[in-house]
């Protein structure tokens, strides 16, 4: 007898009915499997083998549900760009269901492109080749960068075609998460004043990613401000390690910030090159709600709409529910700080802690930024800079010249950095170490991700599958990588990048 492909236990299904749809994948006339992850199967404990072949591609284009598995489109609401939807949901995806690693932890196995669901508002429910890919590869470099993000198990083409502004090959893209409840999903319940349902979301939550605030499974006042608490401080660190790399997430809607604090969409998002807290890529924000610089502000204004949405769940005496979940709120701030500039000081090889600190990165980011009123000269590129760091203490202001056209403009930093490391404890040959293991040489370059899209909407996956490789070691210099780890040529641009619907 043949053993089932997934050692399911599908939670969601069970326990929160009226929070989904049941619902199956749209049938793909001919799936093909682009793109297998094997070390995350293999980290999963699934047969990487027969998942890697024909069975894998009609299992994750939505065409078979594998014994297990109860597929079903979750329902959510959401603010988008700051206006209240109060029902959005899983228009072009579906939960398979949950399955449980080789140590018994929890993992969603989510569709996305997999056809209309009740929720489709309109949208014919699918994917193309290009956004499947391009959140395969953005979830591969930020789980190689140690940032916390739903992951890519496979990318499979559907021999359908998608209409979009041309005809597409369209695609389904498989994906892993902790969870995929959402801030929009307790918005779901707590717009309809059904206290009960929200309740149960609340419970499921936090026996799922909490399970030590209601060890007897009740959701109690103290219980729901500690939900509050513990997603302010995930989402604090998230953020701070966006923008410790320079990542743009670009539609940071409720309805993509997780409970569990991973990353997840990857629509329009992209890394930032020259360094400008104004950065936008995505084509719809077209007021920048969402730029790199804004991202720490819209994070604790997501995580406002969550307090509001929990504090039913917070005692009956509503005035000290409110201070209290305002509380919680208004900590994200100093949450937000300490990821922030610890992350900071490894990137600059600080081993001890001073009072300065904060202002001495900032130095160094303004000097970055483009200079005011100097025609000709451009904001230096933020991975190249910091990589470049990394040689600070062998070559002195001389490794980050070329990065803002010689030294003048850096002078004043690299006389406070100079003094900086003189007062610290690490040794030279040990900071340089500890610099190169948190400073990325590779990131996903976004001409070099348009170029692997480009190729691998056409038939060409070489192109893709070499990105993905680099990525996968952001930390190692390798030999005849060099074109991976340079900016953008001045022919590329301005950059846009879209949602795939």
């Amino acid at each position: 007898m043949t053993e089932p492909l997934f050692r399911f236990d599908n939670s969601y299904a069970r326990e929160l009915e009226g929070l989904y749809v049941a619902w199956n994948g749209a049938p793909a006339p001919a799936p093909r499997m682009l793109k297998f992850n094997k070390d995350l199967a293999r980290a999963l404990g699934l047969d990487a083998v027969r998942l890697a072949g024909d069975e894998g591609a009609r299992i994750f284009s939505g065409s078979v549900a594998p014994e297990g598995a109860s597929p079903l489109a979750q329902a959510y609401a959401g603010h988008q760009f700051g206006g209240f939807s109060p029902q959005l949901g899983d228009g072009r995806a579906l939960l398979l269901g949950e399955i449980l690693d080789p140590d018994g932890k929890r993992f969603d196995l989510h569709l996305k492109g997999s056809g209309q669901t009740p929720f489709s508002r309109g949208g014919d429910g699918k994917a193309a080749v290009g956004p499947v890919l391009r959140e395969y590869v953005i979830g591969e470099a930020m789980h190689a960068l140690g940032i916390p993000t739903t992951r890519a198990l496979a990318a499979v083409a559907t021999g359908a075609p998608v209409l979009r502004d041309s005809v597409l090959p369209g695609a389904v893209l498989a994906r892993v998460a902790s969870s995929h409840i959402r801030v929009g999903t307790f918005q779901f319940f707590a717009a309809r004043g059904d206290l009960v349902r929200l309740t149960k979301l609340a419970a499921h939550t936090i026996a799922r990613h909490d399970p030590g605030l209601a060890p007897d499974g009740k959701v109690t006042p103290e219980a729901a401000l500690g939900l509050l608490d513990r997603v302010v401080r995930r989402q604090a660190f998230l953020v701070a390690q966006w923008m410790l790399v320079g990542f743009i997430h670009g539609v940071m809607n409720t309805d993509n910030m997780t409970i569990s604090g991973e990353t997840i969409d990857y629509g329009p998002c992209a890394f930032m090159e020259g360094y400008d807290l104004r950065t936008v890529f995505s084509s719809i924000d077209t007021h920048g709600r969402y730029a790199y610089g804004n991202q720490p502000a819209i994070a604790q204004w997501n995580l406002a709409r969550l307090a509001e949405a929990l504090l039913p769940l917070m005692g009956d005496d509503e005035d000290a529910a409110i201070e209290k979940a305002g509380a919680c709120v208004n900590g994200y701030a100093e949450h937000f700080q300490t990821a922030w500039i610890n992350g900071a000081r490894a990137k600059l090889g600080l081993a001890s802690s001073e009072e300065g600190d904060d202002a001495l990165v900032k130095s160094l980011l303004a000097a970055m930024s483009t200079p005011q009123g100097a025609p000709g000269q451009h904001a230096a590129d933020f991975t190249g800079t910091f990589r470049a760091l990394c040689r600070f203490g062998d070559e002195g202001e001389a490794a980050l010249a070329p990065f803002f056209g010689g030294t003048e403009r850096i002078t004043e930093f690299a006389q406070a950095y100079t003094a900086r490391l003189a007062r610290d404890s690490m040794a030279p040959a040990q900071r340089r170490a500890a610099m190169e293991a948190v400073n990325p040489i590779y990131i996903p370059r976004n001409h070099k991700v348009e170029e692997a899209l480009a190729a691998a909407t056409e038939g060409d996956l070489e192109p893709f599958d070499r990105l993905v490789d680099v990525i996968s070691r952001p930390f190692t210099e390798r030999p005849g990588l060099e074109p991976y780890a340079e900016p953008a040529p001045s022919t590329f641009g301005p950059y846009r990048t879209f949602c795939g619907t």
